[in-house]
């Protein structure tokens, strides 16, 4: 309980700030400061796939938020676009502008939605007859 609170204010300094409808200027963010360490294709500080955009959404989008929230929510283009909307109406989330394609272009190629279904049959498998006891 006092990790959830201490996450939810943590968000609240860094993202909510003390002004209520926070703007900051459609530029591009000062990517020098952010590690680009990758390793086998994955940014090593926050473990997200390399590809063009990924310096944009960890400026952007871990500026608030933990990059696992991003890989656990797999969508399509339509649906993170509503995401990003949500996040502006009610989490404060400033204006992306341009830099919102190339922040959606990235998630939807590296982190698409997976087809959930059945699951594949078992193998055949050799049984056995118990034994009565």
């Amino acid at each position: 309980m006092c990790l959830l609170i201490s996450a939810v204010l943590i968000f609240n300094v860094n993202c909510n700030g003390p002004e209520k409808n926070r703007t900051i200027e459609n530029k591009p963010l000062e990517t020098s400061s952010i590690s680009s360490d990758i390793v086998d294709g994955i940014h090593v500080r926050t473990g997200l796939k390399e590809g063009e955009g990924l310096m944009m959404v960890i400026g952007h989008c871990t500026a608030c938020h933990s990059a696992q929230l991003i890989t656990q929510n797999r969508m399509n283009k339509e649906q993170w676009n509503a995401t990003i909307r949500w996040m502006q109406e009610t989490q404060n989330l400033w204006d992306l502008g341009e830099n919102q394609e190339v922040i959606v272009n990235y998630l939807v190629t590296n982190y698409p939605v997976i087809d959930t279904g059945r699951r594949e049959n078992l193998p055949t498998t050799e049984w056995y007859r118990l034994e009565d006891q």
